[in-house]
């Protein structure tokens, strides 16, 4: 807007004069990026109007340099106001709002690029995966909402979890007991190797032979791999393969999808000269829905395992090179029928009645890993799946 005057009129001309309402109804549509163009301004009293706030801009920094107060920023160019200066409590309402609309503004674009933070988890996602655990977890997770076809571990705490085998991930290999790096690295390896071929492997899901889980193992463990070819062979109640193995029957119930969640952890722990032992202890949940009616119900079964596996220097140890040694496995299986020794787990459905023995005893949160497992463990209620 320009204060030079016209030149066919002298400062000292009387011209009409703009009342506060028409000057205020210009600025407000300026302010919003449209409207009329500039009304016209006498000179006179636009240089009035200037000199007034130059005045009130030296006053308010001589106020504040006595008051030792930060100056927020460089005085308002001559012009930039016509009006009465505004109160402070108006200029502060002013100042609070478009913070606010500043923030509303980045809080929106965080949506817009993350909508899972916002949305239900059918629209948004659930985000990323759960980091790897590096030991036991103190509490029992959350879960929410019911699952479906679509999305099979919703209503879970699994659907936050890593799947497959990327889940089981290896810790860094150091020297121990007298084995090398490349020795303990190669133990954490194969236990990984047993992990994903006895719990992961899709033919050894539908009931398939496990056979690369079993050519991790030690042929010269004593009855070892004679028992566990035994049990699967002709399962009972004595010879279980599901205390190694994850298996269901392929005329019963099929996978829901082509993911199994998985969380828990591997460590290293030093045995006797010439022994390294690596622990593992984890947890895979399994969606699956009936034969035949894959827009059906589904029931989720979870199975957890603990391990222990050592290598053996079979320079000081009479064992087979690069096999492994079983030194102890316990399972533990839930929302399955009890008491039924045929080698396959049966997933107990919400519309439906189990098949075997009713499960006894107290209930159990089957995704509270907070205790160890026992080799006594028990077919009992579970309180969520």
């Amino acid at each position: 807007m320009s204060t030079v005057p016209p030149p066919d009129r002298s400062d000292d001309d009387p011209s009409p004069s703009l009342s506060d309402e028409q000057l205020e109804a210009f600025l407000r549509e300026a302010a919003e990026g449209g409207g009329t163009s500039a009304p016209k301004e006498p000179s006179a009293r636009a240089r009035m109007v200037a000199r007034r706030l130059r005045e009130e801009d030296e006053a308010a920094r001589r106020a504040d340099s006595r008051g030792g107060r930060k100056d927020q920023g460089p005085p308002s160019p001559p012009g930039w106001r016509t009006g009465p200066a505004p109160s402070a409590g108006g200029s502060r309402k002013r100042l609070v709002g478009a913070v606010v609309g500043v923030l509303v503004l980045a809080a929106l674009a965080v949506v817009a690029v993350r909508p899972s933070l916002v949305l239900p988890d059918d629209e948004g996602g659930s985000g990323q995966p759960l980091a790897a655990e590096t030991a036991r977890p103190t509490g029992d997770p959350a879960d929410s909402g019911r699952a479906t076809p679509e999305h099979p571990f919703r209503g879970s705490p699994a659907e936050q979890w890593a799947e497959g085998a990327d889940a089981i991930e290896v810790p860094k290999a150091k020297a121990l007991s007298g084995m090398s790096e490349d020795d303990v690295a190669f133990a954490l390896r194969r236990t990984k190797d047993l992990l994903v071929a006895a719990n992961l492997d899709p033919n050894v899901l539908r009931g398939g032979q496990p056979d690369k889980a079993l050519a991790v193992l030690d042929p010269k463990q004593p009855e070892l791999l004679p028992d566990l070819r035994r049990s699967l062979r002709e399962p009972d109640e004595e010879h279980d393969p599901l205390l190694l193995f994850t298996r269901f029957d392929p005329a019963e119930v099929r996978p829901a999808g082509d993911v199994v969640k998985v969380r828990g952890r591997m460590t290293l722990a030093a045995g006797e000269p010439g022994v390294v032992k690596v622990n593992a202890d984890y947890t895979f949940v399994y969606p699956l829905v009936r034969t035949g009616d894959p827009d059906g119900p589904v029931a989720r079964v979870i199975v957890r395992r603990e391990l222990t596996l050592t290598l053996n220097d079979p320079a000081v140890w009479d064992v087979t090179e690069g096999r492994l040694l079983l030194e102890k496995y316990y399972a533990e299986h839930n929302n399955t029928d009890c008491g039924v020794d045929d080698g396959y787990l049966h997933p107990g459905f919400a519309d439906d009645a189990p098949d075997g023995e009713r499960p006894t005893g107290a209930a159990v949160d089957p995704y509270d890993t907070t205790v160890p497992l026992t080799p006594d463990g028990s077919c009992g209620r579970v309180t969520r799946t």
